[in-house]
């Protein structure tokens, strides 16, 4: 799951700083306030990478995927990008489970296939 994850936050990584060139353009708004903003979420994605595994390391992520959708107010192609990224999240979730079940069941199996071979028979 780490793996999926971590692969989602670092092209959201990417995202977020293409948005910012984007939101530049934007006169309403200061180049301070679009690089902090894009700075705080383009650090949090890294961040998050090492925080999957830790108790609320998930729902942070979901907390990004939330603020991508909802920069769509400022760049409205984040609404699609945002969409997007919330669903490869959910995927990697989803499927990052089911692959670390897998593997646990197979390093049972092949534990369990080990033992067997060392017993006299």
């Amino acid at each position: 799951m780490r793996t999926l994850c971590a692969s989602t936050l670092i092209g959201e990584f990417f995202v977020i700083g293409f948005a910012g060139l984007v939101a530049m353009k934007d006169d309403s708004l200061s180049l301070t306030t679009v690089w902090t903003v894009c700075g705080v979420a383009m650090l949090l994605s890294v961040l998050l990478c090492g925080l999957i595994t830790r108790p609320g390391g998930l729902q942070l992520g979901w907390a990004l995927q939330i603020a991508l959708i909802a920069s769509g107010f400022v760049v409205p192609v984040m609404f699609f990008l945002g969409a997007t990224f919330a669903v490869l999240w959910w995927a990697s979730l989803h499927y990052g489970r089911k692959i670390d079940e897998a593997k646990a069941r197979w390093a049972a199996q092949a534990e369990a296939a080990e033992a067997e071979a060392g017993q006299p028979g």
